[in-house]
């Protein structure tokens, strides 16, 4: 999806510089065992629990799901992009060691 690469790239540079060990993935549906509603899935070591010791990891990776963030578009009426850049900031804010308890204490989603 075009509309990720954008994202990606639209991030601050700061951002950038920091993330380490990093891809960004799309998908169709979350896991069969996943919630539908599931927008998109870090999975990996968030920066903040690395030591010395790491290395030689396959990369962390965030999976944006297409269908989730597309009905997520439609039902809320915000516009596809949009939701795009919310998600990716939301999976990458876990890479850096912020959790949904966190994130909800400051008000970013």
């Amino acid at each position: 999806m075009a509309l990720v690469a954008e994202a990606v790239d639209a991030l601050p540079t700061w951002v950038h510089e920091t993330m380490d060990n990093l891809e960004v993935l799309v998908d169709d549906e979350p896991p069969g065992e996943g919630p539908a509603e599931i927008l998109g899935l870090y999975e990996g070591i968030p920066l903040t629990e690395r030591n010395d010791d790491y290395g030689g990891v396959l990369p962390d990776r965030i999976t944006l799901f297409c269908g989730p963030i597309e009905r997520e578009a439609r039902d809320s009426g915000s516009p596809l992009v949009e939701v795009i850049a919310r998600t990716l900031r939301h999976e990458v804010a876990h890479h850096f060691g912020i959790d949904d308890d966190r994130l909800l204490q400051i008000d970013a989603y």
